[in-house]
């Protein structure tokens, strides 16, 4: 198990994208592996066959423990697999036992959570031992009374707090689906009303299909592995950081009058910049001007590392919680290259597909509320960057011109420095800098 983000200790493999015997390449996608920040795709990093999958899906998995075994191009496979599980103590795999027949023709034993979905699978000392199928249709429950349930289904049901033992299951044998687990209500809620339907996907939250609390009633939702370690690393910061804020005022009507001249001329192509796309390059140049706001600080070591090379993480708001995309390398990008790659990178994160390296190496944070009309807010720094900037809503405003009060569009950004490094003076400087660059977009042609 790979440590595929920096705060990451487990993983649960989520779908696997071979099967044993199959070859594979190194820096191949394989699996998907669900980690405190998102579904993420794992890669290959041999190339050869994939001889045993040690974690089957739904399993949770320590980081740097066994999940899978390849065999390289030199090797037979078969006897990989049969010295993996003779090192490791165990028995080959079980074969899937034979299903109970219905009038007269064999049941399914499994019910796909995909279209490449694995059997339901639980791991034994390093080895694969599938379960038997089912006995009791329509139940979820399988021999000795085990739950049988699909992978994202076990997930959304526990961040729920739904007991899996309660949910009809309606695939074959009684398999408990991920829809099944979606449309599921207690009787007592039931009762009251009928159940909405909730969409459904890897990104469904609980949100998305808790019901509403009636009057002098009451609902406790677990917490799902990505808001306990948004609360950590918040919590943690806002404790050991000593964070200081300085808020100004941008006029920016003459970007908007240039964006609207751009988005004229690239109309053909189908780019269209937003107002964000200004901000981001405009954070960038700044940032090189002033290095030190594009840092990481180590607090064990007391050491600054100040960087040359501009990573701007974007807060991504999910409805389960919140990520955070990094845009590797945008001050050598262009404002139509920032529109593509910031579009790509949050629709793939609220779809919870994105890589290690698009999740990890910020230098430094813009968060944007400004879609959601906050005028001004404040945000927490995510260490070990020592900056963030919060942007609110661009809109009209009263303001003073030549002695006549007018009508101009502002926008209020808020920059969050951590004081360790950070003084007042270099973050008024730096936002002095961004001030000049949106004021006069034609500054970051220079």
């Amino acid at each position: 198990m790979p440590q595929l983000s920096d705060t990451m200790t487990e993983g649960t493999v989520v779908k696997w994208y071979k099967k044993e015997g199959e070859k594979i390449k190194a820096g191949e996608k394989v699996a998907d592996v669900e980690t405190d920040k998102a579904v993420m795709e794992m890669e290959s990093f041999e190339s050869g066959t994939l001889a045993l999958i040690v974690a089957p899906e739904g399993t949770k998995v320590p980081v740097g423990a066994a999940i899978a075994v390849v065999a390289t191009s030199k090797e037979d496979p078969a006897q990989v697999k049969q010295q993996y599980l003779a090192a490791s103590g165990a028995a080959p795999a079980a074969q899937v036992a034979s299903p109970p027949a219905s009038e007269g023709r064999a049941q399914p034993a499994r019910q796909s959570a995909g279209p490449t979905a694995a059997p339901e699978t639980t791991a034994r000392r390093g080895a694969t031992a599938t379960e038997p199928p089912p006995r009791s249709p329509g139940n979820g429950q399988g021999r000795g009374g085990r739950v049988i349930a699909s992978p994202l289904a076990r997930r959304i049901a526990a961040e729920s707090g739904i007991d899996l033992a309660a949910v009809p299951g309606s695939g074959p044998g009684g398999r408990i689906t991920q829809q099944d687990v979606l449309n599921f209500r207690p009787q007592a809620e039931t009762d009251r009303s009928p159940a909405p339907t909730a969409p459904a996907g890897p990104a469904t939250s609980l949100a998305a299909f808790a019901p509403k609390v009636a009057s002098g009633q009451k609902t406790v939702l677990a917490m799902s592995k990505m808001r306990q370690t948004i609360a950590l690393r918040l919590q943690q910061s806002m404790q050991q950081l000593p964070h200081f804020y300085e808020t100004i005022d941008v006029d920016i009507e003459e970007l908007v009058a240039a964006r609207q001249r751009i988005n004229r001329q690239l109309e053909q192509s189908g780019t269209r910049l937003s107002i964000g796309d200004f901000i981001a390059k405009a954070v960038a140049m700044a940032l090189l001007r002033h290095p030190i706001i594009n840092s990481h600080y180590n607090a064990e070591t007391g050491q600054i590392t100040s960087f040359g090379d501009v990573h701007l993480g974007m807060a991504v708001a999910l409805e389960n919680g919140l990520i955070v995309p990094v845009l590797r390398n945008i001050d050598k990008m262009g404002l139509a290259e920032i529109r593509a790659r910031s579009a790509d990178l949050v629709e793939r994160a609220r779809a919870q597909r994105l890589k290690q390296e698009e999740l990890t190496g910020a230098t430094f944070t813009v968060s944007n509320l400004g879609t959601h009309g906050i005028r001004q807010f404040t945000a927490i720094i995510n260490p070990p960057e020592v900056g963030i900037l919060a942007v609110g809503a661009a809109e009209a405003r009263p303001v003073v011109r030549d002695g006549q009060i007018v009508p101009r569009t502002i926008l209020t950004i808020t920059l969050s420095s951590d004081h360790r490094v950070v003084d007042g003076a270099t973050a008024a400087d730096f936002l002095r800098t961004l001030r000049g660059l949106l004021e006069e977009p034609g500054m970051m042609l220079v």
